[in-house]
């Protein structure tokens, strides 16, 4: 087996790997809320914490493999990540499982950072944008059968099984990459920015639990506002540095820093929906945890089709285009999701989720292409790294502001109401997320025309 074959089924098991471990510790919610004998809305933190943690350190890994090797900092984070995922698997203290989360998602970050300037730097120009559609087609593969077979897993095995199923798929993987003696390099030789990247870690995590704890503690409201401050310290520390965590010359790019924009705005209008859906379906439809899982393939079942082929459809064509219209379709989507209720046909909520999938579909590879195509070979890392914190940032956003909105919705409420009320709180959930994918959809449309690849 090539060295190319080996990083590109690496990355596809990794792809798969993430988002399967993600989406099923959504169905597992309400297993792992009784587990811990905690409120299924306080379990947002199972996954909060994870995704914290890995935006808090994308950027920082994907500069240093760019200094360091892309290989050597991914096949470090897959070490990392099979050691967390094991822990997580047997440890029995509700705060002591969330800080392994939260080492998780550090760890998941160097993979995270990594995968898809391998990728890239494995492939030709030509056929970018169908190997980044078929890593897509991995991770909504991911996400598609997370909840199906880890809603099998949670009722007949236990939850806790979910993390050891892929702790050893990751040990698999990491004697798969081992072999691989190649290593790519964007910034070799070039310093490593630490205190920028300290600045970067205590911003993004000040911001995101600031955002998910407002509600609990008076004294993180402060946390959004330091983090801006901070934002602003990053920037100018960036522009005075010699080697800089990232180079912001490359935003001068309008299709680069408007397509990253987009993608941010998308996640975070997204990314809770597969989590929302199932409590919905557990707690308000009465569904068990597999019935839930295969209903909910629905959605990432057709963004899996969909995906390669948008993706070799934006190396031809404008990615603007297919990108546009598919976050139009996810925004009608989101509104739809606003009107149902504890009644709401199962054929309609399955349509819609086909309907969100579409979209979805349409949107994130030529997305992912636009990003890519718009730098140079030797930012392929900080690309790379970026597209990556505005998924991951997006994602923790989404989690964020579902945690906000279901702390204040059942602050008041008793068990008798609790089902009701937590019914109520969706509504407003799919409302906020309809109107942020209206604000990516400018942001897609403002990028303006890419060169269209020949």
């Amino acid at each position: 087996m090539t060295e190319q074959k080996r990083i590109l089924i690496a990355v596809m098991i990794t792809s798969f790997i993430g988002p399967f471990m993600g989406s099923s510790v959504n169905i597992a919610v309400p297993a792992m809320a009784e587990n811990f004998n905690m409120m299924p809305d306080e379990l947002t933190w199972a996954v909060t914490a994870f995704l914290i943690g890995s935006a808090a350190t994308l950027l920082p890994f994907g500069r240093l493999a760019d200094i360091k090797g892309r290989r050597r900092i991914y096949l470090q984070g897959l070490a990392c990540i099979c050691a967390t995922t094991l822990v997580c698997a047997v440890v029995q203290n509700f705060l002591a499982f969330i800080f392994v989360r939260f080492l998780q998602g550090l760890s998941m970050s160097m993979i995270f950072g990594t995968s898809m300037a391998l990728l890239v730097s494995c492939c030709g120009a030509e056929n970018r944008g169908k190997t980044i559609g078929l890593s897509a087609a991995c991770v909504y593969s991911g996400v598609s059968l997370g909840p199906f077979i880890g809603g099998f897993i949670t009722d007949y095995l236990g939850w806790r099984m979910i993390f050891w199923l892929t702790g050893i798929a990751l040990l698999i993987n990491f004697f798969l990459i081992f072999k691989v003696k190649t290593d790519w390099y964007g910034a070799k030789d070039k310093k490593f920015d630490y205190i920028g990247s300290i600045i970067y870690l205590v911003m993004i995590v000040l911001f995101l639990y600031g955002l998910s704890d407002w509600t609990i503690h008076e004294f993180v409201h402060y946390m959004p506002f330091i983090a801006f401050i901070l934002f602003l310290l990053f920037i100018y520390e960036q522009k005075k540095v010699a080697s800089p965590l990232v180079d912001l010359s490359i935003f001068r790019n309008t299709v680069f820093t408007m397509s990253n924009i987009a993608a941010l705005i998308h996640y975070s209008a997204t990314f809770a929906l597969g989590f929302v859906l199932s409590l919905y379906l557990q707690l308000v439809r009465g569904m068990d945890a597999f019935t839930a899982g295969g209903f909910l393939l629905i959605q990432p079942f057709i963004m899996t089709i969909v995906s390669p082929k948008a993706g070799a459809l934006s190396d031809k064509f404008s990615s603007r285009l297919i990108a546009s219209l598919g976050m139009g379709m996810m925004m009608i989507g989101l509104f739809a999701f606003s009107f149902f209720d504890k009644d709401t046909s199962f054929y309609l909520i399955g349509i819609n989720l086909a309907f969100i999938g579409l979209g979805f579909g349409l949107f994130a590879s030529p997305n992912n292409n636009a990003i890519m195509g718009a730098v140079e070979a030797k930012f392929y890392g900080v690309a790379s790294s970026i597209l990556a914190v505005m998924r991951l940032t997006g994602q923790a956003i989404s989690m964020s502001l579902v945690t906000l909105l279901l702390s204040i919705f059942t602050a008041e409420a008793i068990e008798s109401n609790y089902v009701d009320i937590l019914l109520h709180s969706f509504k407003y959930i799919f409302i906020l997320f309809g109107f942020l994918c209206i604000i990516a959809l400018f942001a897609s449309l403002m990028r303006g025309k890419e060169n269209v690849k020949e």
